[in-house]
């Protein structure tokens, strides 16, 4: 199997267009590695690139899930390898691309997932209504304060989890995370900006949804139904909280942004803690040939590892 090109890194670094630019020169074509853009009907607030937008290369895993419906990382796993098989068939190069950790990580790693109990689930989720998110990341990080250090404490759905593994399993749900070791052959591109730029570039993407229409797209999605995990997405959460009288439309707007800017800084801490992430200067006026080489030495066996990366990246505290 060719080696899978996989570009990660926080949101509005411009992951998608670089996606775009390596598939057209490697003829190759686009997995979906974000969470929120498997969701039909959520396109202004995650986005998603529109079809006219994505230079004729396919895309794959945008739009298989209805906004009712809730992501799951196995099914995620088990669909996306399948792309990868269908594309490899085709003759063409898997380029993924996404910012959600545990997705990229599910497709190209070996992964467990343990199973599932609703009664145990439900009364963890009836004890986040009742006690809050940030009390059972309290339990969380007492059992497990590897898994905790990686959830934040307002990532109710994911705290969930790991409070319900451990209950099943007896381990901490940290034992149940992948490794850094590939089981998908690929080589991993970050892209990364200064941290005023990227904060600029939060605020402009932000703005540019408002005009857009995500009012308009969240008052849609809401009347055909909107699910929990859906609800929860940044931007659609503030708007649901705008519509209900929560939030003023200026409070909707900068909340948004600012939880936009908590995401990056997960998703840096994520990708940042990954030895395996080549990363590449997103304001680099060459940045596709720098890409290309990357992927060139990493087919050829000559690319060293990434912490012989010649410039260090920079981090989001920077």
């Amino acid at each position: 199997m060719s080696l899978v090109v996989a570009v990660v890194g926080p949101t509005a670094t411009g992951k998608s267009d670089l996606g775009i630019a390596l598939a057209t020169a490697l003829g190759g074509e686009v997995v979906n590695a974000d969470a929120m853009q498997l969701y039909r009907g959520m396109d202004i607030g995650t986005a998603k690139l529109r079809p006219d937008e994505r230079g004729g290369i396919p895309h794959h895993l945008l739009d298989v899930l209805d906004p009712h419906e809730d992501a799951s990382v196995a099914d995620y796993q088990t669909l996306a390898r399948a792309e990868l098989a269908a594309i490899e068939a085709r003759g063409a190069r898997a380029v993924a691309v996404g910012g959600s950790g545990l997705y990229v990580r599910a497709l190209l790693d070996a992964m467990e997932f343990p199973g599932i109990d609703a009664a145990v689930r439900e009364a963890l989720e009836s004890r986040v209504e009742a006690e809050g998110s940030r009390a059972l990341h309290a339990e969380l990080e007492a059992v497990d304060p590897t898994a905790a250090a990686g959830i934040g404490p307002r990532n109710a759905r994911r705290i969930v989890r790991a409070l319900e593994v451990i209950a099943l399993t007896g381990r901490p749900y940290s034992a149940s995370l992948p490794q850094h070791v590939y089981e998908v052959p690929a080589v991993q591109i970050g892209l990364d900006h200064d941290r005023a730029t990227l904060d600029e570039r939060i605020e402009a993407r932000v703005a540019r949804m408002w005009s857009l229409g995500l009012v308009d797209e969240v008052e849609g999605l809401l009347a055909a139904g909107l699910g929990r995990t859906a609800s929860r997405a940044v931007g659609y959460a503030e708007v649901v909280a705008m519509l209900d009288g929560t939030l003023t439309p200026d409070e909707a707007r900068a909340a948004t942004a600012a939880g936009t800017r908590r995401l990056a800084r997960k998703q840096m801490g994520w990708f940042g803690r990954d030895p395996r992430v080549h990363w590449l200067d997103a304001q680099d006026p060459d940045l596709v040939e720098r890409a290309l080489d990357l992927v060139a030495r990493a087919d050829a066996g000559t690319l060293g590892p990434a912490t012989d990366d010649p410039a260090p990246r920079r981090t989001l505290g920077s």
